[in-house]
């Protein structure tokens, strides 16, 4: 092979080292596409393996909380169901060895015996109130509260829950505030007035004795009537408002408000968010305009005549 002119050795030349380097650049270009391959599987194989440990972790994380969580409710059961027992059975076995063994040192006077029995009666009511919220708790999560509806006004809600709760609301001022002509509703009356009562109780347990409570109903949008209950206690943190509403949960136990630890098992804002919610109505806590106290406030829609013999599955 000969080259007849000098500028071919040069473009041969220029061509071969043009081959060269082209083929040095597409191996390392092949090259770096399989390191970026293989970086890629073994990315990809790192996030499959650190995804499976973080759910392995976040699963064995969610058994640790649920038996946590069975822990405190079985602790609340038991705590609400042996206290009343308790009472019942020293005030019973008083009574009894009284009246089996007439050579006792000391009788019980009469007195005594009817505050006994006041106690077996007083402790027998609560436990029967007990019994029937984890029943009607039940009946909510599984989906079987059935509401009873019918055409009713909102004074005659809030007048039977106050008639109720007499005995909590005793020496204290209710202030109730009712919208004037506001419409009648097509509401399950009791569970409703069940839930203004259970609001009262709640505010004259975290309040000071002898502190108002308020009952406010009005419009609240269309469609919608808003009654609210205010207190005068020490209110309740934002990041608890929501856990107020969880079965069992109580503010001032789980949540360290105050030092104040009134009586109660925890299961009323439960039942009440339960009952609201199959009304397809909202309950929420929130701070009161003046800053100190409580307001839990609750909405229920007015309803029309085909809603008064709904049953919410």
């Amino acid at each position: 092979m000969t080259v007849a002119h000098p500028q071919n050795w040069v473009a041969l030349f220029v061509f071969f080292t043009t081959a060269v380097v082209v083929g040095q650049l597409s191996a390392r270009a092949k090259q770096r596409a399989e390191e970026a391959e293989q970086g890629r599987k073994e990315i990809e194989r790192l996030y499959s393996e650190l995804r499976d440990a973080f759910e392995r972790a976040s699963h064995a994380e969610a058994l640790k909380e649920s038996e946590k969580l069975k822990s405190a409710l079985l602790d609340a059961v038991t705590h609400d169901l042996r206290t009343p027992l308790a009472s019942i059975k020293a005030s019973i076995t008083t009574l009894l060895d009284e009246a089996r063994d007439g050579k006792r040192e000391i009788t019980l006077d009469r007195e005594s015996r009817l505050e006994m029995m006041e106690v077996i009666d007083e402790e027998s009511d609560r436990l029967n109130r007990f019994i029937g919220g984890l029943i009607d708790l039940a009946r909510i999560e599984a989906g079987e509260f059935h509401l009873r509806r019918k055409w009713g006004t909102v004074d005659e809600i809030i007048s039977q829950a106050l008639a109720r709760a007499e005995t909590v609301t005793k020496g204290r001022k209710v202030e109730v505030d009712i919208e004037r002509e506001l419409p009648v509703v097509s509401v399950d009356e009791r569970a409703v007035s069940e839930v203004v009562y259970t609001l009262v109780d709640n505010a004259a347990k975290y309040s000071p004795a002898t502190s108002e409570i308020k009952i406010k109903a009005q419009r609240s949008g269309e469609g919608l009537i808003m009654i609210a209950v205010e207190d005068n206690g020490p209110g309740i943190p934002p990041e608890l408002r929501q856990r107020v509403f969880d079965k069992f949960f109580r503010a001032t136990r789980d949540g360290d408000v105050t030092d104040h630890q009134p009586s109660g098992n925890g299961m009323g804002l439960a039942i009440a968010k339960g009952i609201i919610e199959a009304h397809k109505g909202t309950i929420w806590v929130e701070s009161k305009s003046t800053g100190h106290g409580a307001r839990v406030v609750f909405t229920v829609p007015i309803g029309d005549d085909e809603t008064s013999e709904l049953a919410v599955n």
